[in-house]
């Protein structure tokens, strides 16, 4: 009994805690774009499209479950679908050497990879490559997808094949779909990380239409926007 009183007191404290919310909106699980928003103190203060997944969103594991309804999908390693979810935020990373955002900053030099190997004890983590890893994405890329970003919470427990190495980045070109992550124009994500602070609980929710209701009864501030 006391241990469900005190679930229900921490958990609209969580919900509430956030003054940073980073909104995507899809029309439907299979759309490859989005209407990106920024909120702070019960305002939209920016607005953008992103591109999504290839294969579009599929539920991911995040801070707060929210209700999968039959036939939608679950995200899984190599979907090519963008997770669907409530998730922290805990980097930004880039390729210049020294930042001033206000967040912690992740220098991606030439031997820092993301490893997405399920089977790998670092599975779903940035490290240092050491040569052991059998499968991994370099963070520091001949393009300049990853040249700002930002890296998403999803499965931080890295549970097996659930999905791994979750950004918003910079988009390889205008509308181009991505492999799992959300991507923008370098300007947008330029707006994202100069905004976002560890300070005030930034997170993103990333959901289709079809969970509008249901966020905004956790987020109210939001329901202008869902």
């Amino acid at each position: 009994m006391i241990k469900s009183f005190l679930i229900l007191i921490i958990f609209p404290i969580f919900l509430f805690s956030s003054q940073q919310i980073i909104l995507v909106i899809a029309d439907d699980f299979n759309t490859t774009h989005a209407t990106l928003e920024l909120h702070e103190d019960n305002r939209t203060i920016f607005s953008t499209s992103v591109n999504i997944g290839k294969n579009g969103l599929a539920w991911g594991l995040g801070e707060i479950s929210l209700t999968q309804k039959k036939g939608e999908p679950l995200k899984y390693e190599g979907d090519n679908r963008a997770p669907a979810g409530i998730f922290k935020l805990s980097n930004i990373f880039g390729y210049a050497n020294e930042s001033n955002f206000k967040m912690p900053y992740l220098h991606t030099s030439q031997t820092l990879i993301c490893v997405d190997d399920s089977n790998s004890p670092f599975y779903n983590q940035i490290i240092t490559q050491n040569g052991d890893e059998k499968s991994f994405e370099y963070m520091k890329r001949k393009d300049k997808q990853y040249e700002l970003g930002i890296v998403v919470m999803h499965n931080k427990n890295a549970i097996k094949r659930r999905g791994s190495c979750i950004f918003l980045h910079v988009q390889r070109e205008e509308n181009a779909p991505t492999a799992g992550c959300t991507s923008m124009k370098l300007s947008d994500i330029q707006r994202v990380v100069n905004w976002i602070d560890k300070d005030k609980n930034p997170i993103l929710i990333q959901i289709p239409k079809s969970s509008a209701h249901e966020v905004a009864k956790l987020y109210p501030s939001l329901k202008n926007s869902l």
